[in-house]
């Protein structure tokens, strides 16, 4: 495994970096959280993230892309995590756009993917329902066949979809044959928001980003929406999941390190009994541990991008060795952090709780550490 960036990753993640310091991150959260904003995120900060190329690197050339890899993909997601940045990069470009550069069509590249890469348009997917316990063939919505005109009927509803509150169409999970735990028989399809009889509820989560709830009552939608072959949606599905572990992965890795420099610049600051409280011992063992848990998280990121960006056997094992371990030390990191930083840390008048609501939100997205770690067993054949 290559461990040393080359000369444009390094470029790469230091203007990634540059870019999210340049505005103070945490206060312009706190206050679209507190203003309740409805979209979540600054479209403008978005449309610069698109003029950077950012929103272009998972893409062939011949989709409009710069033909890059999820290793180049995570340097961007770890400086978004540093800033907690609400931009719906990960559920519009690489959980949705990647399953359209998969399986779409041209048409559904030009009218879709096209203005996705360029910053216009915001797509989400749709494959969890309540009670699915990311289990990816419990799909929340049924696909009949229509009796009238061909196509198909959509019924459902799809819980804590990413990015979904305003989104300007969906890559939504259905089933068209089968039952629960059956592969075949998942069908995506790619539906603008404002089809009739799709109705979208905004969802609250702690760490204020934007999800929503997408109800389906005997929604049309026609074959050309199919994504792929009917009932073969199962592969690109997994396939768009295990980008998007990784693409997070890369965020709470980014949390991750800036939680930990913010709290040992707090010990080097707080001073107690004339001293700084960084030279106590017992402060110093716990944060060499967080130091050694990051840095091997850091390299399981890296071994799980690259292994995608090759085509490896072992890549889906690698993608749930990945969102384990940063599970696992994403909350130790904030768990410690708050506590070191005293009674300060746990008002919202300090920033660093934000990354420990954040923390919470990423350990169980696309399943937490023990989902993981199952998954891991049964691909190892245990």
């Amino acid at each position: 495994m290559q461990l040393a960036l080359n000369e444009d990753q390094t470029h790469l993640s230091r203007t990634a970096h540059d870019f999210i310091a340049a505005s103070p991150p945490i206060p312009r959260l706190r206050k679209l959280r507190d203003s309740r904003d409805e979209r979540g995120y600054t479209p403008e900060r978005y449309a610069r993230m698109a003029e950077l190329g950012w929103t272009a690197i998972p893409f062939s050339e011949a989709d409009g892309g710069l033909d890059m890899g999820m290793a180049d993909v995570v340097l961007v997601t770890e400086a978004l995590g540093r800033g907690l940045a609400p931009e719906p990069y990960i559920p519009s470009i690489i959980l949705a756009g990647r399953a359209i550069a998969r399986a779409g069509g041209a048409a559904h590249k030009a009218s879709w993917l096209a203005p996705m890469i360029t910053g216009d348009k915001v797509v989400a997917l749709a494959h969890a329902r309540r009670g699915g316990r990311h289990d990816l063939t419990r799909v929340p919505v049924r696909a009949a066949a229509s009796t009238v005109g061909g196509g198909f009927r959509l019924t459902g509803q799809a819980t804590q979809v990413w990015g979904g509150n305003l989104a300007d169409g969906y890559v939504i999970a259905a089933r068209t044959a089968g039952q629960d735990g059956d592969r075949d028989g998942i069908t995506l399809f790619l539906l603008p928001a404002g089809v009739r009889g799709l109705r979208c509820e905004r969802q609250v989560r702690i760490d204020s980003l934007n999800a929503a709830q997408l109800t389906l009552d005997d929604v049309a939608a026609s074959n050309a929406d199919v994504l792929g072959e009917v009932g073969a949606g199962y592969a690109v599905l997994a396939a768009a999941i295990d980008d998007a572990t990784v693409a997070l992965a890369g965020e709470m890795l980014g949390g991750t390190a800036e939680a930990l420099e913010r709290t040992l610049t707090y010990l080097r600051d707080r001073r107690q009994f004339g001293v700084a409280i960084g030279s106590f011992q017992a402060l110093k063992h716990r944060a060499a541990r967080l130091y050694i848990e990051l840095e091997l998280s850091r390299s399981a990121v890296m071994a799980a991008a690259r292994a995608i960006d090759a085509g490896a056997a072992d890549a889906p094992a690698l993608v749930s060795l990945a969102k384990a371990r940063l599970s696992d030390t994403y909350c130790l990191v904030v768990n410690e952090a708050v506590q070191m930083h005293g009674g300060i840390g746990m008002t919202d008048e300090h920033d660093i709780g934000f990354f420990l609501k954040r923390a919470r939100v990423c350990e169980q997205t696309f399943g937490d550490a023990a989902h993981h770690r199952d998954r891991f067993a049964a691909l190892s054949g245990f």
